[in-house]
């Protein structure tokens, strides 16, 4: 069978050319006898494994050397308990809440101290970013929490939020190296990598260095201390050495692609032929208001399910997999991660409006 066109949110699309060499490597990795798989995390061969990892991120990001760079295990829902343990020292932070894994974050702040949501967008069910130019944010807020790109439900943060002079954290999951990023911005910035970076197994966490603790409480977990892999070079315990060497892969890969910037046009020119698409059917609509509309992430409806359901079928049948939208929003979802080549968001319209011609008496009635 061949290679389908994957719009899956994540675990999501690697490129091609990264899985080959992956094949190339199993079984011997540059002549040292063994998979990545096999070999040790305190050996030579792997430590020049993840510091060359490191060290192309630090390159394609532009990060500082008082930024810290950390491989990390647990995902995304492990750092919503592990920023506030570790950043929560006067025990509140502000959070603007743009969808369900802001949400989730907040709620787990507020385990260890207050969680100020100073704006929302739930009123109308994600669909819009709030005005983030004047927000409320308390004066001993340790930070302000932000999810950048919202998987869900297809909106980006065009513009960060005026944070008053309080630390910057943003989960970047979903948006991770698809464009340039001022790291300088931010505090700490971190992104769980099934989505535009690798295999689901890594997190990384980006974080200037002062703002690691050397104190915390006594039952603060080891591992769940910043300090404890920042001072390890992210090896403290067995890492998930295979995910991470895929990460240097695709890191390689985005440096011959042309880097951040040339990835930027590259997912613009794509988001552009599905959104263009979008705004002339009479069939199928987005969801999101045009100035919040994600690159990444595309959410749209027929406002039919039953119609919904059938183009996810078909789809399905002709190569295009994964378009089935969110558990808790229905419609379909079209996922635009850096390794979706332009040819598939080709595909996707093309089937779009051969699906649109074929139902035309359903487009007029909906």
């Amino acid at each position: 069978m061949s290679r389908v066109y994957n719009f899956s949110a994540g675990p999501a699309v690697l490129p091609e050319a990264v899985l080959k060499q992956c094949a190339a490597d199993m079984l011997d990795y540059k002549g040292s006898g063994m998979s990545v798989m096999e070999m040790s995390h305190r050996g030579k061969v792997y430590d020049a494994i993840i510091k060359e990892a490191e060290q192309d991120l630090r390159d394609l990001m532009g990060i500082p050397d008082d930024y810290a760079v950390m491989f990390l295990q647990g995902g995304a829902s492990t750092q919503f308990a592990m920023i506030p343990m570790n950043l929560m020292k006067n025990h509140k932070a502000a959070f603007i809440v743009t969808g369900q894994w802001a949400k989730k974050a907040c709620a787990e702040a507020s385990k260890y101290g207050e969680a100020v949501v100073v704006a929302s967008s739930a009123d109308k069910t994600f669909s819009y970013l709030p005005d983030c130019t004047d927000l409320p944010i308390p004066e001993d807020a340790d930070y302000v929490y932000i999810c950048e790109n919202n998987t869900i439900y297809g909106t980006e943060y065009k513009t960060l939020p005026n944070t008053k002079g309080h630390i910057l954290v943003a989960d970047i999951s979903s948006n991770f190296l698809s464009r340039p990023v001022d790291v300088t911005k931010y505090g700490l910035l971190y992104g769980g990598v099934q989505k535009n970076v690798g295999p689901a197994g890594v997190t990384i966490v980006i974080m200037r260095k002062d703002l690691i603790p050397d104190e915390l409480p006594e039952q603060v977990p080891t591992m769940l201390r910043y300090k404890t892999h920042a001072d390890a070079g992210s090896l403290y315990n067995t890492p998930p050495c295979w995910n991470i060497y895929v990460c240097g892969l695709v890191f390689k890969w985005l440096k011959e692609q042309g880097g951040l910037e040339a990835m930027a046009k590259h997912n613009e020119e794509k988001a552009k032929i599905l959104y263009d698409f979008l705004d002339q059917s009479k069939l199928f609509k987005g969801t999101v208001v045009k100035e919040d509309r994600s690159l990444m992430n595309v959410p749209f409806v027929t406002g039919n399910e039953d119609l919904d359901k059938l183009f996810v079928k078909e789809a399905e049948a002709a190569g295009l997999v994964s378009l089935k939208g969110h558990r808790s929003v229905g419609g379909m979802r079209a996922s635009l991660y850096n390794a979706m080549p332009k040819e598939g968001v080709e595909a996707l319209v093309a089937f779009m409006k051969k699906f649109e011609e074929e139902h035309a008496e359903d487009a007029n009635n909906a």
